[in-house]
């Protein structure tokens, strides 16, 4: 007999033999049991996951002699024929070279001839998305009102391209990803098997690089035992496979929880150059992230297949951080996932996003100063301020009578305020009213600015004091009847001695004017 691969050897045979999908192996034992029997049922799940076997074992139930009944023999030669695919009742059909309108009314003239053997015609349609909307369309009626004998199981990775007409005439099973556990004890019991020594480490980490499928572990393990013999450990998965190792997920993860960029980038840099698929350590790094966190939030949850002693180190190095702080990483290292699914220079986005979340874990925030000063209110108790509230009340009493003392310094504002108003009785002699606007418009304009008036300054000789002073208040004749406020006496300026000024002079050889009277 020809080799066979572990995925077709250890296929599963009957309900028992299915695993992580135990509510899809209930329900259809449940429906075998109650005679409660579909016409069409759909299959959905990611690869690997046991779509096909399931579609498999349900044809087995439903045709087997004295069926339909889940506890059934798979050794049975009807069973054997379903198994290996050439039972003339079981018609398996891949949806994606049977895609067309005439393929599905081959199926339909099909349809209505009578199973040769079992109590069933069966028709199990795989990848069934695939198929053409016309296909679909022509398919409905039967699908809605098959004959009694006939039984349609579908399977697909992709629901959501399935019409919703086809939806509506199935009863749907989401087969979900397997864990990771389970994976790893079944290709324990898968070596046990073959008399391969299978390392728990190695098994671990064969399951956490099959993500959900039991189909790809079983493939990685058979490319193992190609690779080592008889004897597989962590190592050979790690070289084999690119995968990293959980002992560096976690020495990358306490380098950000420490803040140590350095390390971080270092760690980074050896993985890259010993070919480890960076991707794959990102993700890792993620899923330790998020298990610290649940950690936080429930401290009964488990390392998600981190070593303990390495578990409880980095549980430690995380209470220095609250929680929404990691989620914050995280939310870091997800827009990284995100770019380097499409960008050819992996290890610089990586690189990026770890001194990001570093800053993001370094950085100090509102809420962490408003919860620094509720801590240090809550040490503030009612009876911390009576002592000092006391004092107060009781200085007064004894220190109130000296101070009226400083009351005799008052008399000081008398003497400054009278002798201001004597100056309003002399007279002021005042000189002709000259009009004002006569002399503005007469002026010749300075034109050189700021600069010309420097140069001006420069030019004129030098004199230690020049006497500058406001001129007279000009009063008009008829304001001379209103009662003037007291002003302070101005000296009169004679004109004469106003244009003899030397600053005067020299504006006028300067600028080249002249005075006009």
């Amino acid at each position: 007999m020809s080799y066979q691969v572990f995925a077709r050897k250890y296929r599963p045979k009957t309900f028992d033999d299915v695993l992580g999908q135990d509510h899809v192996v209930r329900t259809l034992r449940n429906a075998i049991a109650q005679k409660r029997l579909a016409h069409a049922y759909l299959f959905v799940g990611p690869r690997g996951t046991g779509k096909t076997s399931t579609a498999r074992i349900l044809a087995k139930a439903l045709n087997c002699s004295g069926g339909p009944k889940a506890d059934f023999d798979p050794d049975e030669d009807i069973c054997v024929e379903i198994a290996e695919g050439r039972s003339l009742d079981v018609l398996e059909i891949d949806g994606a070279s049977n895609n067309g309108v005439e393929q599905v009314r081959d199926l339909r003239e099909s349809v209505r001839f009578a199973p040769a053997r079992g109590q069933f015609k069966i028709f199990y349609i795989d990848e069934v998305h695939m198929l053409s909307n016309a296909a679909f369309n022509a398919l409905l009626k039967t699908l809605e009102e098959p004959p009694p004998h006939v039984k349609f199981i579908f399977a697909t990775t992709e629901a959501n391209k399935i019409l919703p007409t086809i939806l509506s005439r199935c009863q749907r099973f989401d087969l979900r990803p397997i864990p990771t556990e389970t994976i790893a004890k079944h290709l324990q019991h898968i070596a046990s098997e073959e008399s391969i020594t299978l390392e728990p480490t190695a098994a671990w980490a064969i399951a956490k690089g099959a993500d959900g499928g039991m189909r790809d572990a079983q493939s990685m393990l058979d490319q193992l035992v190609s690779f080592c013999g008889d004897h597989i450990s962590e190592a050979n998965v790690l070289d084999v496979f690119g995968f990293t190792s959980r002992e560096k997920v976690a020495a990358l993860t306490s380098s950000l929880l420490a803040r140590e960029t350095p390390a971080a980038l270092s760690l980074i840099q050896k993985e890259a150059e010993t070919g480890r698929e960076l991707s794959q350590l990102l993700g890792e790094l993620i899923g330790c992230l998020r298990a610290l966190l649940v950690a936080k939030l429930d401290p009964s949850a488990d390392g998600d297949g981190i070593p303990e002693n390495l578990w409880t180190g980095l549980v430690s190095a995380a209470d220095d951080y609250p929680p929404d702080r990691i989620l914050a990483a995280i939310d870091v290292f997800a827009e990284t996932e995100g770019r380097m699914k499409w960008a050819t220079n992996k290890r610089l986005h990586f690189e990026l996003g770890v001194i990001k979340a570093i800053q993001t874990l370094s950085e100090v925030r509102l809420t962490d100063i408003i919860k620094v000063l509720t801590r240090g209110a809550d040490f503030i108790t009612p009876g911390s301020f009576p002592a000092p509230a006391e004092k107060p009340v009781s200085a007064p009493a004894t220190v109130q009578p000296p101070a009226p003392a400083p009351e005799p310094v008052q008399p000081e504002p008398e003497p400054v305020v009278e002798p201001e108003p004597e100056p309003l009785a002399l007279e002021i002699p005042t000189p002709e009213p000259v009009p004002a606007p006569v002399e503005k418009p007469k002026v010749r304009p300075i034109s050189g600015g700021f600069s010309a008036f420097d140069s001006l300054i420069e030019a004129a000789p030098e004199v230690s004091e020049v006497p500058v002073a406001e001129p007279p208040p000009w009063k008009n004749p008829q304001a001379d009847a209103k009662p003037a406020a007291p002003e302070p006496p101005v000296v009169p300026i004679i004109e004469d001695d106003f244009y003899n000024d030397p600053l005067i002079q020299a504006a006028l050889v300067k600028f080249e004017g002249k005075i006009v009277r």
